[in-house]
């Protein structure tokens, strides 16, 4: 029996699942991991943000008599012109920043999922109809298209969201329409063509699935580019309204004490740095784990 089980283990351990060996080759990119050990810990903060510090009366309560102090025991981060504790409000930060890169990114990815998958699964008309309207908003920058779409809605975490959304959505139609249409031409789809399923089961249940490894590489990518997007727009004044944190504001407003209180600059600053740079070797580590040529 104990000769059984092991040679049933000896199985299992010689012929690990696709997730398996994907997890394994993640495993062994060192930055990777620590970028996904990194990102771990932001969203901790940004979830448990109420139980780390308060809002009310450390991120949002003016305190005149405590403005711009440097970094000490009292306030790990100092605090900024207006008397505010810049670690509560770094940590609130972080749930702003992270949600509203997450939410767009998985929004956009919706869409793109449902233009690009449709577009190459039936092509023609539908195809040539969808690509053009999608080339005309590519014609058109990013951050132009973004800021235009926030001038129109109104400044906001709505506002922006919706921004961010419409103008992901035309390079994630581009970007799974090709992926999607390598996997169309396969012959399960046929078969599955042939059994009769209909065109949306075989869009989400067969096509989709199995396109997922660069969708997620590239999704997870674009959280990076978005966080950024976010901060820009908030830097001018189109993003997230005072007095709730968010980095892009909280350096739009330590510019003109920066040289006095450097601090202020420095720490949201690194917030935006380390968080992008994480998704970006996150994104390098799974781009490394689906490889099709790595695999073996």
């Amino acid at each position: 029996m104990f000769n059984l089980f092991r040679n049933k283990k000896l199985v299992k351990n010689t012929n690990p699942s696709q997730g398996q060996l994907i997890w394994e080759r993640f495993c062994k990119n060192k930055m990777s991991m620590f970028a996904l050990i990194m990102l771990s810990i932001i969203i901790f903060v940004a979830i448990f943000a109420d139980v780390i510090v308060d809002f009310e009366s450390k991120a949002i309560a003016q305190n005149v008599m405590a403005r711009m102090e440097m970094p000490s025991a009292a306030h790990w981060f100092g605090t900024d012109n207006l008397g505010r504790d810049l670690f509560a409000r770094v940590v609130h930060g972080a749930r702003y920043s992270m949600i509203f890169g997450i939410v767009c990114t998985a929004l956009a990815l919706f869409g793109g999922c449902v233009f690009g998958a449709t577009a190459a699964y039936f092509g023609g008309k539908i195809d040539s109809v969808i690509c053009r309207i999608m080339d005309t908003f590519m014609c058109i920058p990013f951050m132009l298209l973004a800021l235009s779409l926030v001038s129109a809605f109104g400044s906001g975490l709505r506002s922006m969201t919706i921004a961010m959304v419409i103008a992901s959505v035309p390079s994630f139609t581009r970007m799974i329409r090709s992926i999607v249409l390598t996997v169309v031409r396969q012959d399960y789809i046929e078969a599955a063509r042939s059994c009769g399923t209909s065109h949306v089961s075989i869009i989400f249940r067969h096509v989709l699935p199995n396109a997922m490894g660069p969708i997620i590489v590239n999704a997870t990518m674009n959280v990076a580019g978005l966080i950024l997007s976010a901060a820009g727009l908030s830097f001018i004044g189109m993003g997230i309204q005072p007095p709730n944190p968010e980095w892009g504001y909280m350096l739009s407003e330590a510019m003109p004490y920066m040289r006095l209180a450097p601090h202020l600059v420095v720490f949201p600053g690194l917030a935006i740095i380390i968080t992008a740079l994480c998704f970006n070797l996150l994104g390098d580590g799974l781009a490394d784990a689906f490889d099709p040529k790595r695999r073996g």
